[in-house]
């Protein structure tokens, strides 16, 4: 087959569609792992059963269980209970809790590493139990997690496809309908290409902030 620059001219507009609704999934769904990750990590390490216990088995579940079935369920069964939302709405909160599941690991990690001096030190001081956590836990867990943190994005960026099988059309979403239509091939070799200019770029940017952090 030869190559159409026609054909690539053809598929640029929907592409620039699909790199708009890949980047809104990977911003938002990243902004909920994040945030909901350290919920997840704090109330594992809660004192209180009622609380450590049931976050602990939903997000085994969630960890265990593949993410297209949770699109699957989050489109097309919570609405017979419960909202109705948007394709890209679903993707997003899909790929967020998906991957909270896994940067609360990343947390618990982080926490888990700050030395017990510190924890020691808060109570000597009789720093209140919040005051502890966001002043001096926490701003050394979190920059020791950062770069770990980072790598789950690059990872939610190759995961971001799968929402096009609820209708949020990305830019493989984008590439596959196009391609079907039209019988051709281009399409896919640039959103192959695109891929590779949004996430190595981030991998490096990753392995410069790691070695910046462990000096």
């Amino acid at each position: 087959m030869n190559w159409d620059w026609s054909v690539v001219a053809d598929f640029m507009p929907a592409f620039w569609d699909g790199v708009l609704v890949t980047l809104q999934a990977l911003v938002l769904g990243s902004l909920i792992a994040f945030a909901l990750g350290l919920v997840w990590a704090m109330a594992q390490r809660s004192h209180q059963k009622w609380i450590s216990w049931p976050v602990i088995g939903f997000t085994e579940f969630i960890r265990n269980t593949p993410l297209l079935v949770q699109l699957f369920f989050l489109f097309y069964v919570v609405p017979t209970v419960g909202p109705s939302l948007s394709p890209l709405a679903t993707g997003v909160i899909g790929l967020g809790l998906h991957y909270s599941t896994y940067t609360a690991e990343v947390y618990r990690a982080g926490i888990d590493g700050v030395p017990a001096g510190q924890w020691e030190a808060a109570t000597a001081l009789s720093l209140p139990k919040r005051r502890t956590w966001t002043s001096v836990i926490l701003p050394q867990a979190i920059r020791r997690v950062i770069p770990a943190l980072g790598n789950y994005v690059v990872a939610m960026l190759k995961d971001s496809p799968m929402i096009a099988v609820i209708g949020a059309f990305e830019m493989l979403g984008e590439a596959r309908a196009f391609s079907n239509s039209t019988f051709t091939f281009e399409a896919y070799t640039v959103v192959g290409i695109a891929f590779i200019l949004i996430a190595y770029p981030a991998s490096l940017l990753l392995r410069a902030l790691e070695r910046r952090l462990v000096q």
